[in-house]
């Protein structure tokens, strides 16, 4: 059982289910799942089986129907719309599957975007993002523009725009799934490198086989539970 002080995640008997209109569908089924601090945990499983699901209520994207999600000792299903945005801001980095780019915007500006909602200036947050880009392979395409952009490259920016502000959870669904191989694996060196430090986790949605050695811990899910954690 791991200490509660050095928790990132807890969450406890979650359930939360769709209302499709003729039916409801369960899409987590009295899921009970610790991550620590410094850990990169992954959720594997079968498309359907509710990984989604479970990183958008650990994020706070969604709110569970029964059971508790904390985060750092936070239970954001219990806070005020706007204080929930704020604590959201600061404290989560989130890798959509689909990136959200802002296609108006350039890579920089994209990245950008989570410093310039925590307060920071926009010439400091578009420097410090251009140097993030850098770290993901991007500095010379800072300028550029989503639609410019390759879908590996298009990741790498929304990787970036997940690390940028040194948010303490980073939640990542399929971070690896528009990279080669080499691309993948430097990827997940820089996310791990990122997990190492003792005061940050990482979750990451995967079926890249490639990249599970990566992992502190795997657990996998069917069904809406998770079977099985290694």
């Amino acid at each position: 059982m791991m200490n509660p002080s050095t928790l990132a995640v807890s969450c406890k008997n979650l359930v939360k289910t769709y209302d499709t209109g003729d039916q409801k569908v369960i899409a987590l089924n009295g899921i009970n799942l610790d991550v620590a601090m410094g850990e990169l945990l992954m959720l594997v499983g079968p498309s359907g089986c509710g990984k989604t699901t479970l990183i958008s209520v650990i994020a706070g994207i969604l709110d569970q129907d029964e059971g508790s999600c904390e985060l750092f000792g936070e239970n954001l299903k219990n806070l005020k719309s706007q204080d929930k945005l704020r604590f959201r801001a600061k404290n989560i980095g989130f890798v959509f599957q689909a990136f959200n780019l802002l296609p108006a915007l350039t890579a920089a500006e994209n990245v950008s975007i989570p410093l310039l909602i925590n307060g920071v200036k926009r010439a400091e947050a578009e420097r410090q993002a251009v140097q993030m880009l850098e770290q993901v392979g991007l500095g010379k395409r800072s300028q550029s523009m989503p639609a410019q952009l390759s879908g590996g490259q298009q990741q790498r920016v929304a990787i970036a725009r997940a690390l940028i502000h040194n948010p303490r959870l980073i939640v990542c669904d399929e971070p690896t799934s528009a990279l080669d191989h080499e691309t993948g694996n430097q990827v997940m060196a820089l996310l791990k490198n990122v997990a190492l430090q003792h005061d940050r986790a990482l979750v990451i949605v995967t079926h890249d086989a490639r990249v599970f050695s990566f992992a502190d811990r795997i657990a996998e899910m069917d069904d809406g539970q998770i079977v099985k954690v290694t």
